[in-house]
């Protein structure tokens, strides 16, 4: 591995989509540094009246802007070049918004309103909002869910709930107004996507209910129902008896749709039929079979914990099972409800791997070959995976992360030629992770040899590059010349934005948003003022 040197950092550090550049939130400013470099490009200052803690920072998508927002102000400000600053200013009297992030362009931001009240979408290239009663997810961990950005012509599907109906409305790429609307044919719906290519909207239901997921065309025709896997063979009675759609994954390439209930299958459609093509059974004990005849299936790697005299965790080794081995079941207290069903699956991004993980086996990691439908790895740790990310770029590469303080300063990466998953432990490296703090760790968009990773506490941030040989060009230049510090006046607790010193240079392109709060009604108005 190579290791970057350490850069000042704060507990709002990113990089960017496409992996170029790192922007660390200060209490004054925003630094924008150039990954290749690590030097300082730029230094975005922040408004003076900037306070309170902050609510969201985020990149937007095309690595072009960046959205900084606190309870009462959300600001957008131009990344690489320019002088953009937009500015929405919510009322003090109002609730702190559930969710804010860019749309699918820069120019676009996103509102969730606390309680799913209202989605309010802001166009800064127009001055103008558009406000959407009754989201029916607003949630962070769930909002994505409810709506979904069509491939290339950006239509937005929005999937909202009012008087206990589900309702599904299409709204126009450009002013975000209804298109068209349609109450699907569903009880509870829990989430809806475009397939990749667009020409699909595939609507899921509740898991409560029976397996059903719905395939519309763009104007809200149906076509397919899909009702479960039929007919049901001798070894799917768990698929009869089991609950509904727990997951519903897309592969990149818009081939397969990965759909998990509450059984051990997972089924695997083929588009455009929507035809069923494959049932990934996951076996209550998995036999190994790595043989020169049969190089794709299964290979099993149990962590190893390993604890040396001093009593002290060290980071976990793996060891390929030689006999049938278990994976370690939930065991529940009476007071405890049956968990069962898969409820994480994702595809790599050559949607040639599927990574699967089952409700009651959270520390089993099972990798599939969907080509040939073949179990090709299963990864056993000893606590809950709760992270798992493929590489955006590299197919076959995938990220983890366990929950617990043991693991807090671990990641674990795999790939189907490496010795099981491989440990990167930031213990000594990260100040931050010395004290089992939890830390920000994600793959590296950046186009270099081997894979790269980020990682960040709130002191200090660095990549890492998992080349095994020294003449492996990096991402970043390996330069030993010292790196600028952050001033004093700007190394204090993000906890809350500080008032900065100084106040914002004069920005071109300005736009200020004022969301003027009305108690009477759920739906406030917006004025824009353009400078």
């Amino acid at each position: 591995m190579r290791f970057s040197k350490a850069l000042p950092s704060s507990p709002h550090c990113y990089p960017s989509p496409d992996g170029e550049l790192i922007a660390t939130l200060l209490p004054s400013s925003i630094l924008i540094r150039a990954v290749k470099s690590l030097d300082v490009l730029r230094t975005i200052k922040l408004p003076p009246d900037l306070t309170g803690g902050v609510t969201s920072f985020t990149w937007s998508p095309s690595s072009t802007r960046l959205l900084v927002a606190v309870v009462d102000q959300i600001h957008t400000f131009s990344a690489r070049e320019g002088n953009f600053h937009g500015t929405a200013r919510i009322p003090s009297s109002a609730a702190k918004s559930a969710v804010i992030d860019f749309g699918v362009a820069d120019h676009e931001v996103c509102i969730w309103s606390p309680f799913g009240i209202k989605l309010t979408i802001i166009n800064f290239a127009s001055s103008k909002a558009v406000e959407i009663a009754n989201p029916k997810f607003y949630n962070a961990s769930s909002a994505t869910k409810g709506c979904s950005f069509r491939a290339n012509s950006h239509h937005l599907a929005l999937l909202t709930r009012s008087s206990g109906k589900d309702m599904i409305s299409i709204h126009s790429p450009e002013t975000r107004d209804i298109e068209r609307s349609w109450y699907p044919d569903t009880i509870d719906a829990q989430g809806l996507a475009w397939t990749p290519d667009g020409r699909w909207l595939v609507v899921w239901e509740s898991s409560a209910q029976a397996p059903r997921v719905l395939f519309y065309t763009s104007d809200g025709h149906i076509f397919k129902d899909w009702r479960g896997p039929l007919p049901y063979e001798s070894q799917d009675m768990g698929l009869q008896y089991s609950a509904g759609v727990k997951t519903v994954a897309l592969s990149p390439d818009g081939r397969r749709i990965a759909i998990g209930n509450g059984s051990t299958c997972t089924c695997i459609l083929n588009t455009p039929s929507m035809m069923e093509a494959m049932r990934l059974r996951h076996p209550q004990a998995i036999q190994p079979k790595d043989t020169l005849q049969s190089p794709l299936t299964a290979k099993i790697w149990q962590e190893q914990n390993t604890f040396p005299s001093t009593g002290s965790f060290s980071s976990p080794v793996f060891v390929k099972a030689s006999q049938i081995v278990t994976p370690e079941w939930t065991t529940l207290n009476s007071l405890q409800e049956p968990v069962s069903g898969c409820n994480f699956a994702k595809f790599d991004c050559s949607s040639s791997l599927l990574a699967t993980r089952l409700e009651e086996a959270p520390g089993t990691i099972w990798i599939w070959d969907v080509p040939s439908s073949d179990l090709r790895a299963v990864l056993m740790y000893h606590a809950n995976v709760t992270k798992l990310e493929w590489h955006p770029m590299q197919p076959e590469l995938l990220l983890m992360r366990c929950e617990g303080d043991s693991y807090g300063s671990l990641v674990f990466a795999w790939d189907p030629l490496s010795h099981g998953p491989r440990s990167v432990d930031m213990a000594h490296r990260l100040p931050g992770a010395l004290n089992n703090s939890r830390i920000y760790a994600t793959w590296l968009r950046a186009v270099a040899e081997s894979p790269a990773l980020f990682f960040s506490d709130s002191a200090t941030c660095m990549m890492v590059s998992l080349a095994d040989s020294d003449d492996e060009t990096l991402p970043w230049r390996d330069a030993s010349t010292p790196i600028n510090n952050i001033s004093h006046g700007d190394e204090v607790s993000m906890q809350s934005l500080g008032r900065p010193a100084s106040s914002s240079e004069d920005a071109e392109d300005s736009i200020l948003i004022n969301i003027d709060d009305d108690t009477s009604e759920p739906d406030d108005t917006f004025q824009f003022i353009t400078h």
